[in-house]
């Protein structure tokens, strides 16, 4: 069995091969609490989080992780904003227009909406601790928690997203279900144009085709991809055609 000094080091090894990952300019801090690996520091983009995370769960010996990563925020905001833009979010998407809403802040919950009666859309509960928003409570579908968490990412003081929405009744997840999810997520991205872009998905790896008009779309739909629930690896085929 390895000690937790070449555990760790071989986790260092499997990053450092990774090249969404930059160590040097985003330091990863490495430990092992009661067996556990722990993962500790600011990354750049959801991306090199999800890639560094299943980095360290392929490497043998690492049975569970400690997840403290947290992505670089757009722009620096307070929890409070965060969470009244994330609660702003979800009232304002017409797609959730039958689910509840709830803000938690401390002990505090103020209910912003209740659910249509009736319309087992479920309630979301949104609170926010040092940028990161966690989404509890009980929706109506895999869709609902999906979208929801694409748009918690959007906020720009977002730091990470807890996804621990729960779905009722219970739906079976397939690769069809996360590509259609990922397809709304484009849709409804306000920078993208994501009329010519196409998905496909198999073993939760998204692979985006098409032609979009810059780099900086390509960046994005790549990114709105990555924030979708379930994404394990984004392909990113798509094309700049000015």
């Amino acid at each position: 069995m390895a000690t937790p000094e070449e555990l760790t080091q071989t986790v260092h090894d499997a990053l450092s091969g990774e090249p969404r990952i930059d160590l040097r300019r985003h330091p990863i801090r490495l430990g092992v609490e009661w067996g556990d690996l722990v993962m500790e520091g600011e990354v750049e983009d959801v991306a090199a989080k999800k890639l560094a995370l299943e980095r360290a769960a392929a490497v043998p010996g690492v049975d569970r992780i400690i997840d403290k990563l947290r992505v670089r925020p757009a722009r620096p905001m307070t929890d409070g904003e965060v969470r009244q833009h994330a609660c702003d979010a979800l009232l304002g998407e017409s797609a959730l227009r039958h689910v509840g809403v709830r803000s938690r802040d401390g002990s505090e919950v103020r209910e912003l909406r209740v659910a249509a009666p009736g319309s087992r859309g479920g309630t979301i509960e949104v609170r926010v601790e040092d940028g990161v928003v966690t989404l509890d409570g009980d929706v109506g579908g895999l869709g609902t928690k999906r979208l929801a968490e694409v748009l918690a990412w959007w906020i720009p003081g977002s730091r990470d997203v807890v996804n621990g929405l729960g779905v009722d009744p219970r739906e079976q997840d397939n690769d069809g279900e996360i590509a259609e999810a990922v397809r709304i997520a484009l849709e409804k991205a306000p920078f993208v144009e994501a009329g010519n872009i196409q998905v496909a998905t198999r073993n939760s790896i998204v692979t985006l085709t098409g032609v979009v008009p810059s780099q900086e779309q390509r960046h994005m739909a790549e990114m709105d991809a990555w924030y979708v629930w379930g994404v394990d690896r984004v392909v990113n085929q798509v094309r700049v055609v000015h």
